[in-house]
């Protein structure tokens, strides 16, 4: 009954409005200030951190994320610049799709994976609350995004990929045309 109330409501649409664009504020301004800050972003020194002092277990001091640990040192901070271009212009670009209600559930997807990526090297800061309203937004498919570009984009998409394939075939037949969702 709650998803198909988050999913389809009017109301929903309209809460799940307000929660999208505090969402997506504090993405966009998190990737601009590390865009267009004094000194550049550089991740390196979290990334050495987050190696150097794991999440461990309290009774037996072991690391509760060895693999993610061994990602960080043998692929992100290997590639650290890679990750100093991918965080920030990723977490902005989550940011302007939430604000702009624009692939609203793609933007919050890859949302939580940063903010469990965080949680898992050992960064609490917002990350939970982010986590607990993205999982709504998420939940909430195209509802949360109903009042935004969303509402045009998606019957756009669906009618060009409806027209463009057929199980990953080309079709050479135009589907024919879509209403905007939930019109």
């Amino acid at each position: 009954m709650l998803m198909k109330w988050l999913r389809e409501n009017r109301y929903a649409a309209i809460l799940l409005t307000a929660v999208r664009l505090y969402v997506g504020w504090q993405w966009l301004t998190a990737g601009w200030h590390k865009l267009t800050g004094d000194k550049a972003f550089d991740a390196a020194g979290f990334i050495k951190g987050a190696i150097a002092k794991p999440i461990v277990d309290g009774t037996t001091h072991e690391a509760i994320y060895p693999n993610y640990v061994g990602f960080l040192q043998h692929v992100a901070l290997p590639n650290v610049k890679l990750f100093n271009f991918i965080i920030p212009w990723g977490e902005f670009l989550i940011g302007a799709g939430l604000l702009l209600g624009a692939l609203t559930t793609t933007a919050m997807f890859f949302g939580l994976m940063m903010n469990f990526i965080f949680l898992f090297a050992g960064t609490v800061a917002t990350n939970p609350w982010l986590i607990l309203l993205g999982i709504f937004i998420a939940a909430a498919g195209t509802n949360a995004g109903k009042f935004g570009v969303d509402h045009y984009l998606l019957p756009y998409m669906h009618h060009w990929f409806d027209k463009h394939t057929k199980h990953g075939k080309p079709t050479g037949k135009a589907a024919p045309p879509v209403a905007p969702h939930n019109a």
